[in-house]
């Protein structure tokens, strides 16, 4: 199926590098699956070539290219949702496992706002109240993107402590005031986290299983490999 962005005002995005490419596949037949009637965006991070052959003909709706600028991908996605013109638009992270249709998401947003799910594993662990950035929803262009772009390209390339953009927008917006006023509280069957396993939390609506982390990865590898 052909798609016109021009003509549409959703979208879903994902993007990767050659670190975290061998999951694309395995997420965009996921998603096509369950959401056959929204555009899926790719940003390309620094993908192979091979994978790059491999995006151009699997039906993505648009092609992003997102300059790496030293950084780890993590920090290029609130520079994606800034670029991608669409006035809904979704982050999904390729270690999302999409298990049901997911294109009412942007019921949840508030206008200036990011959509995202409590951390509650996070949250559980440190005492403090955490959102987790590996799906995010926006009705146009929130004004808090244009300073985690900027702090995501500082710190990105200033520190290596394994920090990712969820911890920056985490300090950025450190009182509960700074995310009420920027952050809406998506259902956690939209982003449904390894952890919540452990933690002995599940629910038969999940639409979304986010695999975080190393054993996250492993288990991905064993759904490609019972594919």
């Amino acid at each position: 199926m052909g798609w016109d962005m021009k003509s549409f005002d959703k979208a879903f995005v994902t993007g990767c590098d050659a670190n975290t490419e061998w999951q694309l596949e395995w997420f965009f037949k996921n998603f096509k699956k369950h959401n056959k009637n929204v555009p899926i965006v790719f940003a390309d991070f620094g993908v192979s070539q091979e994978m790059r052959s491999w995006v151009n003909i699997a039906g993505f709706a648009e092609i992003v290219e997102i300059p790496k600028q030293r950084v780890n991908g993590w920090f290029l996605k609130p520079k994606t949702l800034k670029q991608v013109q669409a006035k809904h638009l979704c982050w999904i992270d390729t270690d999302c496992h999409v298990q049901a249709n997911v294109e009412d998401i942007w019921d949840h947003c508030e206008p200036n706002k990011l959509c995202m799910a409590v951390d509650r594993p996070w949250t559980k662990r440190t005492g403090e109240v955490w959102h987790n950035s590996g799906v995010m929803a926006i009705v146009d262009k929130p004004i808090i993107l244009d300073k985690w772009i900027q702090e995501c390209i500082k710190r990105g390339n200033a520190i290596a402590t394994g920090q990712g953009d969820q911890e920056i927008l985490h300090y950025m917006l450190a009182s509960p005031l700074g995310r009420l006023q920027h952050i809406s509280d998506l259902p956690n069957i939209y982003n449904w986290l390894r952890l919540d396993f452990i933690d002995g939390l599940d629910s038969s609506e999940k639409r979304i299983v986010h695999w975080t982390g190393e054993k996250g990865n492993n288990k991905i590898r064993k759904l490609i490999y019972n594919e």
